[in-house]
Parts: C-alpha cells; structure tokens; sequence
C-alpha cells in the first residue's frame, strides 16, 4: 500500500524553523498498530493521519513516535495547510477530534492560518509533586494544571531559556507534560515544553498548550491579544486570542517534503 506524504514545518515562514509535522491523507482508517509505526518511522514531534467526512470536514487523529496524543496544535496547523494547498477555493474548514470536539481553521488573507480551541485555562496548584520540583533546574514561581501539562511560572524570559529538565523525574509526572513560561520584552510571553513521557525530550512549537497559556497571560497582562514565542532551538511564533470558552491560535508553515510511503 502506498500513501501520500507531506511534511511542514509550523508556526514559521522559514524553512527549518517551527515544528515539523507528517501529514497523511486517508480514505479509511488505517489499524492504530499500523499508524503508530508510521509515526515511529517519521520520528518527528507528530504525524497527523486526516480522514474526509464530510465537504470540507475531516476526523483528525495525531500521533507521536511514542504514543496517540488527544490535542496537538502544530500539526492541525500542517494538516491545514496541507488541505488548503491541495483545494485553493476552499478558506475554512473544520476537524473533529475525540478529545477536544470540533476544531475550526480559517485560511487568512495575510498568510496565517487560524484555528479556534477550546479555553484550558490552567489552575493553581498548591501541593506541587516533588517530581516536578527535581525535574526543572531553577524553581518556579507558581505552577499550575491543565488536563495536558503542568504550568512552571518564571520571574523572567532568561529562567525560561536557561532552565534545563532531568528527565527522568519530568517521566514520572506522566501522562502531564511540563510548559515554563515567563512574561517577555520582544513578544507577551515566552514558553518551553518538555514531554520525555509522550514524544520527546522538548517539543520545538506548542500549539495545543497555548490553549492554556494565552488565557493565563491574558489575565496576567490584561489584554486579549497576545503575541507568543516557543524559546526553543528551533523557535516558532504565535498569534493568540482569548475570546471568552474559546481561543485563536494563528501561524503560518512551509511546506518541506512531499513523498510516497510504502507500507
């Protein structure tokens, strides 16, 4: 069996910047065995495998070299472009996703690619697992929690792009991830993400956590529209906007490879 290939890196306009991420066009889903070892053999943050239900409508599933995954930002954001490549009439379309419920995503004017996920504000967490205290180099100022990750608030941008993971401890906190996240000087705010138990050592772009961070920050600064950057060696940059149980993720990608696989 062959299939179509695509991979994009999101949440840039460069080349080599953002999160990569595989995406897979099926006509039927292929068995989750299956779809695991693709993502394996991919190795990247994650493959997004897409299945069209209805006109301008498709089931999402996204999966890590490691494991499924509920939520992932960046390559919704892939599949999208992707999809609005291959059907230039089409401006907005809508996934559906069993963890987080329907998805929409609009084809900008301006190059962005704009998606609406529901608000998961984190909450404030008083006992903090000793894990997450050995697992990051420099203590945070607070934490808080989401259903995706534990939130590690720093003083400022330099903590955030300092601070280092022992990774065996960051395991222990599964299946929570770890975002740390400081107030910034060129942007609003600056995160990092470290996922050792799900995909990886520290994921490149995060879209799904700024789902948490941005109505976190909007609070913290008292504005609604707010610029982000993922501080990690890659880097990618974010549009975010808090509109009441919803938020606006916006990024642009670039296409890297187009290909057949054989399985």
């Amino acid at each position: 069996m062959e299939l179509k290939i695509n991979v994009i890196d999101a949440f840039t306009d460069i080349a080599f910047k953002g999160n990569s991420a595989a995406v897979i066009i099926v006509e039927d889903w292929l068995n989750d065995a299956l779809m695991q070892a693709i993502a394996l053999e991919n190795n990247l943050s994650e493959t997004a495998f897409v299945k069209q239900i209805a006109p301008n409508s498709y089931e999402i599933r996204w999966f890590s070299p490691i494991t499924e995954i509920d939520f992932c930002g960046h390559a919704t954001l892939a599949a999208s472009f992707v999809i609005f490549k291959l059907h230039q009439d089409v401006k907005k379309i809508n996934f559906y996703a069993k963890a987080v419920g329907n998805l929409s995503v609009t084809e900008q004017s301006n190059g962005y690619i704009e998606m609406i996920f529901p608000n998961k504000m984190p909450e404030i967490v008083n006992d903090i697992p000793e894990a997450l205290i050995n697992g990051l180099s420099i203590k945070p100022l607070e934490v808080l929690l989401n259903d995706q990750a534990y939130f590690a608030v720093y003083q400022d941008e330099s903590a955030v792009r300092s601070v280092q993971q022992n990774i065996e401890w960051i395991k222990q906190l599964a299946p929570f991830d770890v975002v740390v996240t400081a107030q910034s000087t060129e942007y609003d705010f600056v995160s990092r993400y470290f996922w050792p138990a799900n995909g990886g050592h520290e994921d490149p772009v995060t879209g799904s956590i700024h789902s948490g961070l941005a109505p976190f920050w909007a609070i913290k600064l008292n504005k609604l529209d707010l610029v982000a950057f993922q501080a990690s060696a890659r880097g990618g940059k974010l549009l975010c906007s808090v509109k009441g149980d919803k938020v606006h993720i916006s990024g642009k990608a670039v296409q890297y490879l187009e290909g057949i696989i054989t399985v």
